[in-house]
Order: C-alpha cells, then sequence, then structure tokens
C-alpha cells in the first residue's frame, strides 16, 4: 500500500475543501494582508515564500535571509503527513511569491499548490533523485508507482533533506529559483546558498568520518526516515513501520526485528519525538534494547535535541555513534 493510499482519507477531506477556499482565497487574502498575525504570508513587503514543513522553511530562511518572508504550512509539533490545509493557508498560497514543497510527502499540500495561482512553484523532489531505497519492513509504501513494477507501488522516499548531499542539491536548485524569481537580490542568494551548501558538506565530511568505524552497521527506526542516510554512509535501515510513521507493524515483523537484533548485535532502538514512540519502546523492552531518540526533522519542538536543522543533526549523528559503537 503506497502512502498516497494510506493517506487517502485525508486527501478526501482536503480536496473536499478545496473548492471553497479557493472561491474564499480573494476575500481572505485581504484579511490576512491586514492582520498583525505572523502567519501571514503576502503583503509583507518582501519575497513571500509559502514553505510546506520545516527542511523547506529552513533552506528557505538560509537562502532568502533578510529578503524573504517565510510561512510554513507545517506548524511545530504537527506530524507533516496529515496536514489539510485549511482555506486561511489557501489563501496564503494565493498571495504568496513562491511555494517550496516536496511532492509526495504531504498530498493536500501537492494539491493545494497545483490549484494555486502561485508564480513560482519550487517542488524539492524535482531537485534531486527520489530513489526506491525500499522501507526496511518488509512490505513496498510509497508515494508513486515504479513503472517497471508490472503493477507493484515501490517507495520513492521522500525523506532527501536527512542525506546532507541531497539536501545541499535540493539548496542548490532553490537557490538558482529564488535569484530568477528575484532577481533585484539574486546575488545574495547566490552568495548564500553557496554559504549553505558548504556547511552541508562539512556536515556531510563529519558522519562519514564519524561513521565509517562501527561495531555495527545496522540500526532499528521507528519508521523508515532514513534510508538515504544509511545508503549515503554504508549502514542499514530497519524500520519497525514503513514510510508512514503511524502504521503498526505485524506480529511477524516484531518478531523478525528481534531475531535481527540479536544476530546483527543491535543496541538501541530509535524513536521520534512527533509520533508515538510506544511501539519502538515495547519492541526495545522485548528484546532487552535501549532506547534513543533519531530525529527525521520534519519539525522543530521544544522537545528537539537542537534549535535548527544542523544542530539536531549533529545529534543524531551522535546517536548514531554510541548506538553503533563508533570507535
Amino acid at each position: 500500500m503506497s502512502v498516497m493510499n494510506v493517506r487517502r482519507r485525508h486527501r478526501t477531506s482536503a480536496i473536499s475543501g478545496l473548492a471553497a477556499a479557493a472561491a474564499t482565497a480573494l476575500g481572505l487574502a485581504t484579511l490576512t494582508a491586514c492582520s498583525s498575525d505572523s502567519a501571514a504570508a503576502g503583503g509583507t513587503g518582501k519575497f513571500d515564500v509559502v514553505a510546506s514543513f520545516y527542511p523547506m522553511a529552513f533552506l528557505a530562511e538560509q537562502i532568502g535571509k533578510d529578503h524573504v518572508h517565510v510561512t510554513s504550512l507545517t506548524q511545530p509539533g504537527q506530524e507533516p503527513h496529515d496536514l489539510e490545509i485549511s482555506a486561511k493557508q489557501t489563501a496564503q498560497l494565493q498571495e504568496s511569491d513562491a511555494a517550496l514543497y516536496l511532492k509526495g510527502l504531504q498530498p493536500s499540500v501537492d494539491e493545494a499548490v497545483g490549484q494555486s495561482g502561485v508564480k513560482t512553484k519550487i517542488d524539492a523532489a524535482t531537485l534531486t533523485e527520489l530513489e526506491d531505497l525500499g522501507t526496511g519492513d518488509g512490505h513496498d509504501h510509497g508515494a508513486e508507482e515504479s513503472e517497471s513494477s508490472g503493477g507493484d507501488e515501490h517507495a520513492l522516499d521522500p525523506h532527501v533533506w536527512l542525506d546532507p548531499v541531497k539536501y545541499a542539491e535540493v539548496a542548490e536548485g532553490v537557490g538558482k529559483a529564488f535569484e530568477k524569481a528575484d532577481p533585484d537580490h539574486a546575488a545574495d542568494y547566490k552568495k548564500n546558498t553557496e554559504a549553505l551548501v558548504t556547511r552541508l558538506n562539512s556536515l556531510n565530511t563529519e558522519f562519514e568520518d564519524g561513521l565509517k568505524d562501527v561495531r555495527s552497521k545496522v540500526f532499528f527506526t521507528n519508521h523508515a526516515a532514513f534510508g538515504y542516510l544509511a545508503q549515503r554512509y554504508g549502514l542499514t535501515q530497519e524500520a519497525i513501520n514503513g514510510l508512514d510513521p503511524e502504521s503498526e507493524p505485524s506480529a511477524a515483523r516484531v518478531k523478525e526485528l528481534q531475531q535481527e537484533a540479536e544476530a546483527d548485535g543491535v543496541t538501541t532502538v530509535f524513536y521520534e519525538t512527533l509520533v508515538s514512540g510506544k511501539t519502538a519502546k515495547t519492541l526495545a523492552k522485548d528484546a532487552g534494547l535501549k532506547t534513543d531518540v533519531l530525529d527525521p526533522l520534519e519539525g522543530i519542538t521544544d522537545k528537539s535535541r537542537g534549535d535548527d536543522y544542523f544542530q539536531v543533526m549533529e545529534a543524531n549523528l551522535k546517536a548514531l555513534k554510541t548506538a553503533l559503537g563508533a570507535k
């Protein structure tokens, strides 16, 4: 079953509200532009960017700096996969200068951006290569269907921001899009993009050095968000759930993970902050394993181990080094 299909119930309600939202977008846009609400997307006198969720908002802020006003459709602490676009958010899209999103992760955002009149639509999924990495749970879940699959759906993993190299590729594409859409500040966007890519390259080196000599290369996660990270640094991700963080594993899957933990010297089951860690903690208890947080960085809250992308990724690296027995 695909992520698209898993979230079908959300799509239905989201789509049903879009027609009404579009009809009232002009009036709502006027209200929003005049509002003192910090979430207002337009009328700021800057290059107004609506971002779908934290990793996209972070890119926009780092690249745009003082020239942009960024509004995130996903609020801190909200699980982005479950987002349903409101009428107010539809209006924010209508009056923004650019929409920055990652197609395949949030169906209601994809639908709203597609129907909006935003002049600059930046789909991060087109700025790097999405891959079918498998979910690590023995099942196929995905946002799109592979043409070579003979009808079976496979996962095109959208979690590219957790690989610093792929995230840097996306950053470069976003920077070029900003330069084109707001040429008056193109030189600054270019300079800011180069600085961000340099930091991401340094982060990649830290991960390479920190994970090149480990006792075990297998780690367990709550859901399959870390496939690109695992592939980049020669590790193996085993997910309790698939790409849907709220699905429930089968009894057979839990038993399989318990056996694999013993065979591969797994010490830790990782969970995350935006969804329940109950299943991960139960598995760890039954298998005599430790638990720790590995943050998929889908949002920053007061529970996050850091205030921004780089700080949380550093915390993730530290957690992985401990769990994998880095030397």
